[in-house]
């Protein structure tokens, strides 16, 4: 599991991604994400700009990336 420690509010779902070190860059992000590889709270989220706040899990391949304050 590899935990982002928000420094605003909210971290978007694409930046999630790159911080957590699953994706090397926005453009595998947002395809990744566009063709339905990315689950935010055990739902498919197709949306590069989805907010993620404490305590949301996203998951790609396997790998669970925990949003922590």
């Amino acid at each position: 599991m590899e935990i982002i420690k928000l420094r605003d509010d909210y971290i978007k779902l694409g930046q999630a991604l790159k911080a957590a070190g699953v994706v090397e860059s926005g453009a595998e992000a947002k395809e990744a994400i566009a063709d339905g590889a990315v689950t935010v709270n055990g739902e498919v989220d197709t949306r590069r700009g989805r907010k993620l706040y404490s305590g949301d899990v996203a998951v790609f391949h396997g790998v669970e990336i925990k949003i922590e304050d």
